[in-house]
């Protein structure tokens, strides 16, 4: 379900459903229903906007786990992201931060989610969690096993980190990702959450997917408004929108249909 998204030139806009704290958490407020209602309403806005997909995230479980949540985590997000399926009709995706890839996959393939994003596929980054490796062999190989069609969607150069080497886009890092970590997607992002994307790194990234004959999709993870959308998808096959999607562009309020309603329109012009 995922490749139908790029289908005929299409490039989506993928709508992010933030969840507050989940129990276990230091910002859990001990009501797990409200979770679920967040998760839905947001959804309900997304898709009524006009999203392509909509991907779940544990965005309010800072400080985050590396690349090992426990079960607990598992169990609420698979809950959330189910309802998020059961709520709309649009693929959803996961992403359980900071980088637990075969959690994600997990809570995809139960809850009948059709991709998910890694922050770290190949390669190491340093992070605020400390040194966190990807682990590509391990996470594909998860796939396999569970007979889960699921997409990975994998971070180049992904935000709130920074690289051990200095290898930047000179390198194959791009490529890396595509022919020897096997993503189906890559994505682009800007330093932070919210922050824009350079036109400069999503240019070299374009760049490297094309010297290496690839028709991966890449796309840009942060920082797009309704007034950089159809600029940024002059380049990019797709958008990964958070942010600028909540009331009055606050990451923290819940989605704004008709904030989604904009950009959704601003993409398609």
């Amino acid at each position: 379900m995922f490749d139908s998204l790029f289908a005929d030139g299409r490039q989506p806009v993928i709508g992010m459903v933030h969840l507050p704290a989940l129990p276990g958490a230091p910002k859990y407020d001990g009501d797990r229903e409200a979770i679920i209602e967040t998760a839905e309403r947001d959804a309900r806005r997304l898709a009524a906007g006009g999203v392509d997909a909509i991907m779940v995230e544990n965005f309010g479980d800072a400080p985050f786990y590396p690349d090992d949540v426990p079960k607990h985590v598992v169990a609420s997000m698979t809950r959330a992201t189910r309802a998020v399926v059961e709520e709309t009709d649009v693929p959803v995706g996961v992403n359980v931060l900071r980088n637990d890839a075969d959690a994600a996959l997990s809570v995809a393939a139960a809850a009948s989610g059709d991709f998910v994003r890694v922050n770290i596929h190949t390669g190491a980054r340093v992070t605020d969690q400390g040194v966190i490796d990807g682990t590509a062999h391990e996470t594909m190989r998860l796939r396999d096993r569970l007979d889960a069609d699921v997409a990975v969607l994998a971070d180049h150069d992904v935000k709130h980190s920074a690289p051990i080497a200095a290898r930047g886009f000179s390198a194959e890092s791009v490529a890396d990702g595509v022919e020897r970590g096997l993503a189906d997607a890559v994505v682009v992002s800007g330093s932070g959450t919210g922050h824009e994307t350079e036109r400069s790194d999503l240019e070299h990234a374009v760049e490297r997917r094309d010297a290496n004959d690839l028709d991966t999709p890449i796309l840009v993870g942060s920082g797009v408004t309704a007034d950089t959308v159809a600029e940024t998808l002059e380049l990019a096959d797709g958008v990964i929108v958070g942010t600028a999607l909540k009331e009055d562009g606050d990451v923290g309020n819940p989605v704004s249909e008709a904030r989604v309603r904009e950009l959704v329109e601003a993409a398609q012009a």
